[in-house]
């Protein structure tokens, strides 16, 4: 496995927000949905302040995060991207493979992207990750570009912290179960 050093927790910024969000929707009796933690062994230690400074991943990980919405479960995982494309080597074929076979058992999985240059957050639903994560496995293009994230997926950040993605969980499911007719 592979070797950690700390350089800040990327994406801490979204996932505090969805953690703050989940609490809430606990509280309120909306979902249930935990922060899966990645399991490491820590190596090196900062004394002064408790840190870890070097730790090792003891095995692959899912997803960040997983749940149920009123008995719907759910997985996703949370994504920051600086520039307007997500890259695809920020996502594993382990998550990809782990998001399909919940997908295949009833469950709904998708990322929730925070575009942190233009201060805008998306649900992407699992679909769409797999459309471009096979045409880069094919020789296509190595990211997923802004336009492919529709508006319609859209989440507010509200009050500087609660991130309603529900909402696009919602519009999500809705769609999906359009196409069942």
């Amino acid at each position: 496995m592979g070797a950690w050093h700390t350089r800040g927790l990327r994406g801490s910024v979204l996932e505090e927000c969805i953690n703050f969000t989940n609490d809430y929707y606990r509280q309120k009796g909306i979902a249930v949905i935990q922060k899966i933690p990645t399991p490491i062994t820590p190596v090196e230690m900062n004394k002064e302040n408790s840190t870890i400074t070097l730790a090792y991943f003891d095995k692959q990980s899912t997803v960040d995060y997983i749940g149920a919405v009123q008995g719907i479960p759910i997985c996703f995982d949370a994504k920051e991207a600086a520039q307007k494309r997500l890259p695809l080597q920020n996502i594993h074929e382990h998550q990809i493979k782990f998001m399909e076979d919940f997908s295949r058992q009833g469950g709904v999985s998708f990322l929730l992207v925070n575009f942190t240059g233009e201060g805008e957050f998306f649900l992407l639903p699992l679909e769409v990750l797999k459309f471009y994560w096979d045409k880069a496995a094919g020789g296509g293009r190595k990211s997923i570009p802004y336009d492919a994230f529709e508006d319609i997926y859209r989440i507010e950040l509200k009050n500087g912290a609660f991130l309603n993605y529900l909402d696009a969980v919602n519009v999500y499911l809705e769609r999906l179960d359009g196409g069942k007719d």
